[in-house]
């Protein structure tokens, strides 16, 4: 029946499925060769496939509140009455008074109306987006933070190679399932047992996308932005005079690998869109492991030190100094200009560290700032690893914020220790990596050597500048706090205002960030979590003569968790006042117009972060930090966990001791553990 143009039968790949299906409906006279092989399903490159597709709340998403402006006056108010004396409150009373009847009605009108003619975002996207790009300070110490994996839980997988291979081919994966759509989407369950279930799923998933939130939120279930994750992959925030721009080309197929100040790409997704086997990427990173060069002595990376329009003039001289050597990525003789495209559009950066940190001091260096040779700062994430396979997340705070990263590195985190696609017993494949992995070197002239030893030299003298110290406790945890009722969070920042108020005697601005990805394009807000509460709670405990009783203490503890829960919520639904504030300021000195407000010594003192903290908790992070964001702050990064309560702290001395604050915050932990015990931590 079926006429044949070739003599031997064909040669068909298929499925297994398929195969099953053909030996039940067999076509007689057909003659079919079937040649077993291992076909690549599209499925293999997913974490996991969600029923629910990734982007299907985000048009439903509600929209970020503008608050009231008499409850963004009177809150900030009650924040500035905690850091001022009578005196200066009346002042600053007066001029917040002014504003409000005058100059600030006109602004956040002028705000509503804007927000109004841009629904498609948030009224505080482009001034926050502004904010971070438009700041000339370098990125390492000022804005990118760091995160460590936990460490996998079978030594034989910390081995550098292998453990490398896994986290690249989960963070692969992560990118593969997002960009196909199939990412479960983010979502804030209040009622885990109600609503993180299969039923709900099927529920949402059938709404359309233009009501699909209140669907969710019938459930008492919350979604959230996830506008910012195109931006973690093929992202760079290039150095631009005044603002730097963020860049994407989601194209792009190949990854930014570093060692020893050496650069080299290579194709981590094949032509057809799909990851390379995970054996050929240990292959690639093998081969780069056995690089025997020594260290680059002029390492590139250092530039992204640099302050940004320092930077930006040595990147445009960098782009045009001339061809290169006969080995280049695409073509022979490619321009600087080429393989500096080739940087900003890689997936992301692997860095390789012949570094082994041993205590959590040297681990935060490492991964906070390195010596700057090892690393390119403006990546929007880079996954690094030590020599021993501790591993961590070092990423620009521009494109986004904790959210997107968070949910990236659990999953990574969970499939690469869970699912590992390579293991101690693996054999790289026998693919020549010497052809597929690229090596790129710049021409470099002799002004441009030069910045880079100035780079180095300075970048050196601002890492040395820097103290870190940190603090692991165990006499109470999270548990521990939810059983007396009290908010973990609320506590925790409680103990850095008390440890604050024993080394200092006085309570001064802190910031602690807050999510808004509840709200489209929402981004953060701030907790102000020096407050009335907080103060007095400091001047009981702080009392050395017996003053107050257990119970006196007891209740200063649930007021400042009360306050701290309200204010909290508050932030979560965009009702905090410092973004409002911001906004409004920032649109009038567009017109070349700041109120009085603005320049009331309050004002600037409020926004002088002393304390400035932020919290990761999860069970895939071990520890994590960033920079202090003032000469005489502190960098409060906290966890509160099931086992512990971790403190990892950095700061700028002569003006501040990061040391005897480490001392400080045990101390009141250890005065808030004597109340749960029942006595009075003044007590001999």
């Amino acid at each position: 029946m079926y006429r044949l143009l070739s003599r031997q039968p064909p040669v068909i790949r298929l499925s297994q499925a398929t195969l099953l299906e053909i030996s039940k409906n067999s076509i007689p006279g057909l003659q079919v060769s079937v040649q077993f092989c291992r076909c690549k399903s599209s499925s293999n490159d997913y974490i996991h496939e969600s029923i629910v597709p990734s982007d299907h709340f985000q048009k439903s998403l509600p929209r970020l509140p503008i608050p009231k402006l008499e409850q963004t006056c009177e809150r900030y108010l009650a924040s500035q009455a905690v850091l001022q004396t009578e005196q200066e409150h009346a002042s600053t009373k007066q001029l917040v008074d002014e504003f409000l009847k005058g100059e600030g009605k006109e602004l956040h009108e002028q705000l509503v109306q804007r927000d109004q003619q841009n629904k498609h975002t948030s009224y505080i996207s482009e001034p926050w987006f502004d904010m971070y790009l438009k700041d000339r300070r370098p990125l390492s110490l000022t804005h990118n933070p760091f995160i460590t994996f936990t460490d996998d839980p079978r030594p034989e997988y910390m081995d550098q190679l292998v453990r490398a291979t896994n986290l690249v081919v989960s963070s692969l994966r992560f990118m593969k399932t997002y960009r196909a759509n199939l990412l479960e989407p983010d979502v804030y369950h209040l009622n885990p047992k109600k609503s993180d279930t299969l039923q709900f799923r099927k529920f949402v998933r059938m709404l359309p996308q233009a009501i699909s939130f209140y669907g969710a939120y019938w459930y008492k279930a919350f979604p959230l932005d996830m506008s910012q994750y195109p931006n973690l992959y093929n992202s760079t925030r290039i150095p631009k005079h005044d603002k730097d721009v963020l860049f994407t080309d989601s194209s792009a197929k190949h990854m930014l690998v570093i060692r020893k100040g050496h650069m080299y790409l290579f194709d981590a997704i094949d032509r057809d869109g799909n990851i390379v086997s995970p054996e050929t990427i240990m292959s690639h990173i093998k081969y780069i492991l056995n690089d025997p060069r020594p260290p680059n002595e002029y390492a590139l990376g250092v530039l992204t030190t640099m302050e940004r329009d320092k930077w930006s003039t040595v990147r445009t001289q960098l782009c045009n100094a001339g061809d290169m050597n006969e080995s280049a990525f695409f073509s022979s003789g490619v321009m600087n200009e080429g393989y500096m495209k080739l940087v900003d559009s890689a997936l992301f950066v692997l860095a390789l560290d012949d570094t082994t940190p041993e205590d959590p001091n040297e681990i935060t260096r490492n991964f906070l700032h390195g010596d700057g040779t090892n690393r390119w700062f403006d990546k929007s994430f880079s996954l690094i690893l030590t020599k021993d396979g501790r591993a961590a997340v070092n990423f620009e705070h521009a494109w986004g914020d904790g959210v997107a990263v968070l949910r990236y590195f659990n999953e990574v985190w969970k499939e690469s220790t869970t699912k590992p696609f390579v293991h101690p017993s693996t054999v790289p494949s026998n693919v020549d990596s010497a052809l597929t992995v690229q090596n790129i070197e710049f021409a470099l002239d002799p002004k441009l050597k030069e910045y880079i030893d100035e780079a180095r030299t300075t970048y050196a003298t601002k890492c040395s500048s820097l103290d870190v110290d940190h603090l692991e406790y165990d006499k109470f945890t999270k548990e521990c706090l939810k059983k007396q009722k009290l908010s973990p969070d609320a506590i925790l920042q409680l103990v850095i205002q008390m440890a604050y108020y024993k080394q200092y005697n006085k309570t001064v601005a802190t910031y602690e960030s807050c999510s808004t990805a509840a709200f489209r394009h929402g981004r953060t807000e701030t907790i102000r979590s020096a407050t009335h509460a907080t103060k007095k709670a400091c001047e009981m405990f702080n009392q050395q003569n017996n003053t107050y009783s257990v119970g006196d203490l007891r209740e200063a503890l649930e007021q400042s968790s009360k306050y701290h829960g309200q204010l909290t919520k508050e932030a979560a639904m965009g009702q905090g006042w410092d973004r409002h504030l911001f906004a409004m300021k920032y649109y009038a000195a567009q017109e070349g117009t700041v109120p009085m407000l603005y320049q009331d010594p309050g004002y600037t003192n409020i926004n002088h972060i002393i304390l400035s903290t932020s919290t990761l908790s999860s069970p895939s992070v071990v520890i994590g930090g960033f920079g202090a964001v003032t000469h005489n702050g502190y960098g409060v990064g906290y966890a509160v966990e099931n086992e512990r309560i971790g403190f990892n702290v950095t700061n700028y001395p002569p003006e501040t001791n990061v040391h005897e604050f480490i001392e400080c915050l045990k101390e009141s932990l250890d005065d808030i553990n004597a109340v749960f015990e029942g006595r009075n931590p003044r007590s001999t």
